[in-house]
């Protein structure tokens, strides 16, 4: 994989879910200077991204935060859970878009069918061809990446159309809904943030093509700044636009934000046809981590760290079998327990807890010298990451307790694999260290 390849799959893997179903909920804690949270998670990501360019660039190897944790603490237990959030995290993000699928996207055609069962046959279809094998799954990527990049492109579009006509209500970008002040008004931008975020999530999923990337102490740096830099951008114009032209309570209301500013737009475009788009969009963030967490559960297996059952494959297919039938049953479980908001919300949570400790290793690692020159991040940055993950992964973000419990009740499961896993191999008088 090339430079330019290597920024199209940096961009591809943060555009998605994030921006066409959470605008709203984040609409519905800022106000109408929802582009602001937009902003600060922005500069949030571009910190801890820092962190993985240097770490990525000093060990050019495809295993990302667990790696990372292992060789800074050397605490098998630690990095188990820290690559079980990372897993963790891609189920409550695919469980997401399977919400977002099944809302004000999907009932712009019909609503005769319960959105639940939507979301659970959407998972159930994601599994099924994952189950088909990796090239399939990655051409359909590729196509998938397009038509959303083309439906923000229309948003904007929109948005230019509505600023050069003399539409939409420039006084709501300063409207933040917080009545109060100080801590009131803190813990509201802290929760719209932290939520805001998860639309960022995704550049750390392309350190595992490390080993697939030419060259890429030199061209990881690049590629990563670049995309979060092009998708952040994109994400704070998608939200000026969405205020300018929608009430923030219409957008919080909507499960298909984006789907009311086209309606708001004044253009002409087809809702339907842009509702095929944001189908289309929030069913490639699903896919990517659909793949992206049955590969790591299989890896998982083949390192003895879960049960070696689950590294079993489907024959002839060799795709992991066992692990897209343990993730899938994950996602929809999650499915059943939340709306996007929470969700969303469940995903930031685990990343933002991985990517403290990802931003205190590449700290300790600078005690670790490598034979040939990388980029090294300044120290404030990752100091600075560190704060920020922990301060919007703490209850000062404003986050519903239910946030909490569903990423305690995921990681509960995954130390209760680890026991057994760890059961049966002393039984078999097997090495468990």
């Amino acid at each position: 994989m090339g430079p330019k390849l290597l920024i199209l799959f940096v961009i591809g893997d943060i555009l998605g879910t994030g921006i066409y179903a959470t605008t709203g909920k984040v609409a519905g804690k800022a106000g109408g200077a929802l582009w602001l949270p937009f902003l600060i998670g922005f500069i949030v990501a571009l910190l801890t991204a820092a962190s993985y360019v240097e770490l990525v660039g000093k060990y050019p190897k495809a295993a990302g935060a667990a790696l990372y944790t292992q060789k800074a603490f050397k605490v098998p237990f630690l990095t188990f859970i820290v690559a079980f959030m990372v897993m963790c995290s891609g189920l409550s993000s695919a469980s997401a878009a399977a919400r977002a699928f099944s809302g004000d996207y999907f009932q712009e055609f019909t609503d005769a069918v319960p959105a639940t069962l939507i979301a659970i046959l959407f998972i159930l279809a994601l599994a099924a061809l994952n189950l088909r094998g990796v090239s399939e799954s990655v051409k359909t990527n590729v196509v998938l990446t397009i038509v959303e990049l083309t439906g923000l492109a229309i948003i904007l579009a929109i948005g230019a159309w509505a600023v050069l006509s003399g539409g939409g209500e420039p006084s709501r970008l300063t409207d933040l809904e917080s009545s109060g002040t100080g801590y009131a008004l803190v813990t509201s931008m802290l929760g719209a943030t932290a939520l805001g975020f998860f639309a960022f999530v995704g550049f750390e999923d392309s350190v595992n093509m490390a080993e697939e990337t030419k060259d890429p102490v030199r061209t990881f740096p690049r590629a990563i700044f670049i995309g979060v830099a092009v998708t952040g951008t994109i994400y704070v114009l998608v939200a000026l636009v969405s205020s300018l032209l929608v009430d923030h309570r219409t957008l919080e209301r909507s499960s298909g934000p984006l789907l009311e500013v086209v309606k708001a737009g004044g253009v002409g475009f087809p809702p339907e046809l842009f509702a095929l788009i944001a189908l289309f969009a929030v069913t490639n963030s699903a896919l990517i981590n659909i793949m992206m967490a049955s590969r790591l559960c299989y890896g998982m297996a083949n390192e003895r760290i879960l049960p070696k059952v689950m590294g079993r494959v489907l024959p002839g297919r060799r795709t992991p079998v066992v692990g897209i039938v343990f993730v899938s049953a994950l996602a929809i479980g999650l499915v059943t327990t939340g709306e996007i908001e929470g969700l969303g919300d469940t995903t930031a949570f685990l990343l933002l807890c991985v990517f403290a400790i990802v931003n205190i290793a590449v700290l300790v690692l600078r005690r670790d010298p490598v034979g040939h020159a990388h980029f090294r991040t300044p120290t404030a940055l990752p100091v600075l990451g560190a704060i920020t993950a922990l301060v919007l992964a703490s209850p000062l973000a404003d986050r519903d307790a239910e946030v909490y419990i569903r990423a305690g009740v995921l990681i509960a499961i995954g130390i209760g694999l680890w026991v057994v896993n760890r059961a049966v191999l002393r039984a078999r008088g097997e090495d468990t260290a």
